[in-house]
């Protein structure tokens, strides 16, 4: 074996070495942190989902796959009785994919909704974020008062203040729309 290749071996070995560690190292970390990072991850949608409830106790997510928009629902109970649900929709805007959580009463009508992650344009779409965007969905979602799908479904006030953000606004309540229909198929209203 000549030194050159004795000295690349060596450096090899050293490598090897290192790396080991480094994954080691790596992993006992993550065994450290993981459980933090996911009690940090439960209490986070704990608190995002409790505002959205509307003082009804909130149960465990169920997925859902196959659906085109609705990827998960909790069950909001009253009591014995199922008052409505949370439902984690996706849907896109201009920005590209949003997930958003919108809760309805069992009659479809919609409780509150809420932005989760998004990537709409600063000043425009990003207005979605905002508690006061989601407020003129509140109530809607019923026979006589359809979730507004449309800027001409606004009043004046709400239909200037998504100008120039449009896109956004159609993602979003095609999304909560399509919940509405889905709460409602899923045996709420009769």
């Amino acid at each position: 074996m000549n030194k050159d290749m004795a000295k690349n071996l060596r450096y090899g070995a050293i490598l090897l070495v290192i790396c080991a560690v480094c994954s080691l190292a790596l992993s006992v970390v993550n065994k450290i942190t993981l459980p933090v990072i996911q009690g940090h991850n439960a209490a986070t949608k704990t608190q995002a989902l409790a505002p959205l409830a509307g003082g009804m106790s909130i149960g465990d997510e169920t997925l859902v796959s196959g659906d085109e928009m609705v990827a998960s629902y909790y069950v909001l109970s009253q009591g014995n009785d199922v008052g409505g649900y949370i439902l984690t929709l996706k849907g896109s805007g201009y920005g590209g994919e949003f997930t958003l959580l919108a809760s309805y009463l069992t009659s479809g009508e919609v409780i509150s909704a809420k932005m989760l992650s998004d990537s709409e344009t600063p000043g425009l779409g990003k207005k979605s974020e905002e508690d006061w965007y989601m407020d003129k969905f509140k109530g809607t979602g019923t026979a006589d008062k359809p979730v507004p799908t449309s800027k001409s479904m606004l009043s004046k006030a709400d239909s200037d203040a998504i100008s120039g953000a449009s896109v956004t606004f159609g993602g979003v309540s095609k999304c909560i729309a399509y919940g509405s229909t889905y709460v409602i198929q899923k045996g709420g209203a009769k």
